[in-house]
């Protein structure tokens, strides 16, 4: 690098990594996944991992909660939590928000982000929940209604929500897009911009809709069949024809 180009180069420092996953290998019996799967989520970022259905996405997130038979090395903020319990990583600090929405269905809207912060043992959980009513006004309208009865988009919203009530390090978002109308989607990912910025939560996310994750990411990473076959910067996969081939429409 030159003189010029640390003078101008404002990223964090080298080895600022929050989320380090090395050598992951996952199976679901004698059904292989996941094959020696690597990728690095810097502090503060947001990383993408693209996929077709039934390349990894869903087992990389149940991997790294140690939700699956896994082998491999999982490193949370310098710590290692590949053989911990799943209740023990998410005291660490990881928030999981599943595919399918991830609420309580029976719970009222306000007993989900209760349920969300039990973790914590502060006096600010009142308000972080108003926080979430402003940021998201209709579930303050509904936060004695059933999280059930809630729309798609909505209960969306509530599960993210639920999820950073545990203020976590790291956000883990599983295909956050899908079944949702695209309008909500839109709008859903500006607001995980939004508490990227704002908040500096570090995320990693895994999506079919490229377009979209890759504009809210800093860099992204493409799985096929279990492993990682192409990783950079999030413009330069967007401009990467195979990319754009495989999931962009182009």
């Amino acid at each position: 690098m030159t003189i010029a180009e640390e003078e101008s180069d404002t990223s964090r420092p080298t080895g600022d990594i929050m989320l380090s996953v090395s050598g992951l290998n996952a199976s679901y019996g004698a059904v292989t996944v996941l094959r020696g799967l690597s990728l690095e989520v810097p502090r503060g970022e947001v990383v993408v991992v693209l996929g077709a259905n039934g390349a990894g996405k869903t087992t990389t997130l149940r991997a790294i909660c140690n939700m699956v038979t896994c082998s491999g090395e999982v490193i949370l903020d310098g710590a290692n939590i590949a053989r911990s319990n799943t209740a023990d990583i998410v005291n660490r600090g990881v928030a999981h928000v599943p595919q399918g929405r991830g609420t309580f269905p029976e719970l009222s809207v306000k007993d989900n982000l209760l349920v969300g912060a039990y973790t914590r043992t502060d006096n600010e959980v009142n308000d972080d929940i108003d926080r979430w009513f402003t940021k998201y006004p209709v579930l303050g309208e509904r936060s004695n209604q059933a999280a059930g009865s809630l729309s798609g988009g909505e209960q969306q919203m509530l599960a993210v929500s639920r999820a950073l009530m545990s203020r976590p390090k790291v956000l883990l978002l599983d295909e956050p897009s899908l079944g949702l109308a695209p309008i909500i989607i839109e709008d859903l990912f500006n607001t995980f911009k939004q508490i990227n910025e704002e908040e500096g939560t570090t995320m990693l996310v895994v999506e079919q809709n490229a377009n979209l994750a890759l504009d809210i990411a800093t860099k992204g990473y493409v799985l096929e069949a279990g492993e990682i076959v192409l990783e950079g910067v999030a413009s330069d996969l967007q401009n990467d024809p195979a990319v754009q081939e495989a999931y962009l429409g182009a």
